[in-house]
Parts: C-alpha cells; sequence; structure tokens
C-alpha cells in the first residue's frame, strides 16, 4: 500500500501504550505522522495487550506510560525488551515517577518524556533521535499535503470535528446516507489481516456490481476488526443493505463462526464517532448472546427484556427446608432467562453467574460435609465462565456446577435430629475442659460454624454457649464439694483459663461464687 508515493514498509512504525484515551488520540491525531517518516500501527491500554500487539504489527518504536492497570510500563518494558530486544522503547511519565524510570532505563529504554511538557514537536524530536538508532531503518518522509481521506475518518471516530476548510470528505460522500458494516475476526489465532482485507475487497466487489451507486472506505480500527463506512442515497438503501446480507450469508458457508455487523443508518459524518462506538460496536457485543448468527442488525434482534428479579437468599433457604431439586432447576431458569439479556455487557452476565455460583457454595457448605471440596469447586467454574466466549459456553459452565453441588448435595445429607444431637453432645462432655470453641466444634465435625449454631438452637433448649457453660459449672459442682483442689484449678480444669470469667459464670448459674458453694456444701456434710 502507498501513501503520498512512498512505500509504507518504509515507515517507522509506533505502537502507544497509555490507559488514557485522550493521550492516546492526543499523540495520534496532532501531527500527520506519515509527513515525517512515522507510521501509528495501533494502541493499547496496559502492557499486557500491548505485548499481544507487538507480536501482531512488529513496530520499531514503542511509546509507553508508566503508570498502569493490569501491567504498567516498568513491568512491560522488561518483559518487551527481553522478548524482543531491537524494538525501542520511549517512555512517558509524571514528575513523581523519576524512580519507575530510572529502573526502565536499565531495561534499554531509548528516551523519555515528561506528560505535563508534552509537546508534538518536542515528540517529534525524540521520535526521530530514536528512529536514527534503528539499524537498517532509512527514516524517510513521506511529500507534505492534507491528511489521506482514512486518517480524517479515523479522527472522526476518536471524536474531533472536520478540518475547517477541507471539503474533501463532502466530495468523497456525496449522498444523504451513511451506514457502518464490518466484522471481527478476533475470534481467529494468528494474524487474520489478509483475511480481513480479502472480505473488505469481496465486499466492494459485490457492490460494485449493484445499479445503484455506492461509496465506500475501509477504516482501520486494530484488534482484528474490519469496519467499513457505506454512503449511499436513502432510496436505495433497502438494495444496498440486501447485498450486504447476501454477501455475508455467502462468506458464512465457508467461515461460520464470522458474524457481519450492519449498523443503523444516519445522515451526518459528524455523526461517525458516535455511530461507531454507540452502534457498531455494541451490536458487534451483542454477538456474545447470538453465537452462530451471520449478521447482527438492530432491527432484526428480539425485544430486550432486563435482569430477572428474585431474592437469592430466599431462593436459596429452599435448600435448608430440604427443596434442592427445585432451587437448582430455578437457578437453570434464572441463568437461562439472564442469558436472553442482550443489552448488558458479557461481563455483567458472567459476573451474574459467578456471583450465583458464590451464594450457591455458602448455602451448600452451610448445610454439608466436604466444605474443603466445595469450596475448591468454585474457582474452576468462575475461570470456565470468565474465558467462555459466548452465552451458551457460560451457562454450559454454569450448568456443569449446578449438577456437581447436586450430586454433592445428594450424597451428603444433613443431620437430621436426635440421634446426631447426641453426637454433639456426647463430644461436648468429654472435651468440656478444653478450650472448646464452636468453631472447633464445627472443624471435628466438617460443618458450617453459622450453621453447626443454628442446628444446635433448633434441636436444644438452649445454644451452645448455654449448654457447655452448663455442663462445666455442673463438673466445677461436684469438684468443690470435695476440699483437695485450689478453686482456680477447678476453674481450669473445667475450661476457664480466668480465674474472674470463671467466678462469674459461676455465679450467674448457682447465685453463688465458687468459694460461697465450697463453704455452703462443707457446712451441710459437717
Amino acid at each position: 500500500m502507498e501513501a503520498g508515493g512512498i512505500d509504507m514498509r518504509e515507515l517507522c512504525r509506533v505502537l502507544i501504550v497509555d490507559d488514557e484515551l485522550l493521550v492516546r488520540q492526543g499523540i495520534k491525531h496532532h501531527l500527520d505522522w506519515e509527513q515525517h517518516g512515522f507510521q501509528i500501527v495501533g494502541e493499547a491500554a496496559n502492557g499486557k495487550e500491548a505485548l499481544k500487539l507487538v507480536e501482531q504489527l512488529s513496530p520499531h518504536i514503542v511509546i509507553t506510560d508508566i503508570v498502569m492497570p493490569v501491567m504498567d510500563g516498568e513491568e512491560f518494558t522488561r518483559v518487551l525488551k527481553a522478548r524482543y530486544p531491537q524494538v525501542e522503547v520511549i517512555v512517558l511519565s509524571s514528575f513523581g515517577e523519576f524512580e519507575y524510570v530510572r529502573s526502565t532505563f536499565q531495561s534499554g529504554v531509548a528516551d523519555y518524556i515528561l506528560k505535563p511538557k508534552l509537546e508534538t514537536e518536542e515528540l517529534l524530536q525524540v521520535l526521530q533521535r530514536t528512529a536514527r538508532k534503528i539499524p537498517g531503518l532509512a527514516l524517510q518522509e513521506a511529500a507534505r499535503g492534507d491528511l489521506p481521506l482514512v486518517r480524517l475518518l479515523e479522527r472522526l471516530i476518536d471524536g474531533y470535528a472536520p478540518e475547517e476548510g477541507d471539503v474533501r470528505l463532502a466530495a468523497a460522500f456525496p449522498y444523504e446516507r451513511f451506514l457502518l458494516t464490518g466484522t471481527d475476526a478476533g475470534w481467529m489465532a494468528g494474524e487474520p489481516e489478509g483475511y480481513l482485507e480479502g472480505l473488505a475487497a469481496g465486499l466492494e466487489s459485490r457492490l460494485q456490481e449493484l445499479s445503484v451507486p455506492v461509496r465506500l472506505q475501509s477504516i482501520v480500527t486494530g484488534d482484528k476488526r474490519l469496519l467499513m463506512l457505506l454512503n449511499f442515497s436513502d432510496a436505495d438503501s433497502q438494495e444496498v443493505i440486501e447485498a450486504i446480507r447476501e454477501y455475508a450469508r455467502n462468506k458464512a458457508e465457508a467461515m461460520p463462526e464470522t458474524t457481519w455487523v450492519i449498523g443503523s443508518k444516519f445522515a451526518e459524518l459528524n455523526d461517525l464517532g458516535s455511530m461507531y462506538r454507540e452502534d457498531w460496536l455494541k451490536l458487534l457485543s451483542y454477538r456474545f448472546y447470538f453465537p452462530g448468527i451471520t449478521v447482527l442488525q438492530a432491527d432484526e434482534l428480539p425485544p430486550a427484556r432486563g435482569l430477572p428479579a428474585f431474592d437469592m437468599k430466599e431462593l436459596l433457604s429452599g435448600l435448608k427446608r430440604g427443596q434442592a431439586e427445585e432451587v437448582f432447576a430455578r437457578m437453570r431458569e434464572l441463568a437461562a432467562e439472564a442469558a436472553g439479556c442482550y443489552l448488558q455487557t458479557p461481563f455483567e452476565f458472567k459476573s451474574f453467574l459467578g456471583n450465583a455460583i458464590f451464594h450457591v457454595t455458602l448455602a451448600a457448605l452451610e448445610l454439608h460435609r466436604e466444605a474443603k471440596e466445595l469450596d475448591g469447586l468454585k474457582y474452576a467454574y468462575f475461570k470456565a465462565i470468565d474465558e467462555a466466549q459466548d452465552a451458551t459456553g457460560a451457562l454450559q459452565a454454569f450448568n456443569a456446577f449446578l449438577s456437581e453441588v447436586e450430586s454433592i448435595v445428594a450424597a451428603r445429607v444433613p443431620l437430621p435430629g436426635d440421634g446426631n444431637m447426641k453426637l454433639l453432645l456426647d463430644y461436648i462432655d468429654e472435651h468440656y475442659g478444653e478450650p472448646l470453641t464452636l468453631t472447633s466444634l464445627s472443624r471435628h465435625f466438617h460443618f458450617n460454624p453459622s450453621y453447626l449454631s443454628s442446628y444446635f438452637s433448633a434441636h436444644n433448649d438452649e445454644g451452645f454457649s448455654e449448654y457447655l457453660n452448663r455442663v462445666r459449672i455442673a463438673k466445677a459442682m461436684e469438684l468443690l464439694r470435695s476440699d483437695g483442689l485450689p478453686i482456680s484449678e477447678i476453674g481450669s480444669r473445667v475450661g476457664y483459663s480466668d480465674p474472674s470469667y470463671f467466678t462469674k459464670v459461676f455465679k450467674k448459674h448457682t447465685g453463688l461464687s465458687p468459694r460461697e458453694y465450697r463453704r455452703q456444701q462443707l457446712a451441710k456434710r459437717g
């Protein structure tokens, strides 16, 4: 491909890495970089995204911020230079980040620029100095002139106003209706650029066969996407859209994974950015809920609905009432209903399923043993749902989780009544002198502490603490009837390490202090 008569392969390729969209756009659009021998080939919001793009785009220079989420500039620079030592790095930083900048120089950074002083001319000079260090790169400048048409469209997509006095857009797109269409090849391994170029050329040929005039321009958006702007007369809309649909259906026979998105029509080119973000990209995201569909078009989608309303705690309380089958059936219904709410983002849907897994796990652990098995179980399903490429895959992972929990619930029946309560009481009678707590007891019997507390109260006239104190005081009374042991040692033997607390509990139960009780018993004997 040529730009201004210069082979694009001779330009110095630059990748921008910054989590601030405005910074990336500012760098991209403040100069016609091709005129100075540079080409902005891509952008990323963090180091992890950037490493993938470096492999795809082979930039000569990377401009990176320091403070970013997921993978910051310091780690990114270290990994990048280890994998691709030939790539030069320029660091953007604030005043307070100098120590980070210094550490990046140890990884081989070429230069740095302070963000508060970031100016186009200074950045250009730094890029030129850095480019001169690259072996075999003969930096060439394109002939000065107006921005290419595709760059003007990219500026509109990024929210910039048209260049004042530039009439080329009106001349290039003379008809009253616009439409965005295209596809996403993110599911393809490797570099799908050739595949996308072939799709663009094929659609252009198909539209040229129509009996009506159509203007078409491909726009580079990165992320393995093909975006095309069409311009046509309103009277020809139906014929143009049907030609796109026919082309998409034909391509789907050979590549069924490809979904073609046809955006809504619009009348003003100044609306290109908003139509891209608020219409075309939204439609593209709906593909998550409609896997296998060939064409996504707003007016052909089913009516949107909201998330189903329900009370998670009330629903899961059915497990305590022995209604596990009904509870899990309802959970599956709710998940299927949520999968039909395509207006929510895929992240929101996955969060809904993950939250349900979390609460189901807690509810099951309150009722059943093998807590470690259940607790560890959920993480594999969290991961499976997070990595699902569509709603169907996420639902399959969620339903598999419910099936596994159902099998555990069926195999482990909760304590049903007095027989098992006797086990608990016998254990307390044998171990009352130890530092016995509800937590230690639940650990011994493999139960959730909150469930064991509720169970104890439901099957006994008093709660766990009250029962334990009663047993301990009864044992202390037996020992106090003899004159053989000091009172402090008796308190320790029955489980009270603090003598004052022992006295307080004893008096609450008997109305007397331990000393008074002993005197009373000795007096009766004498």
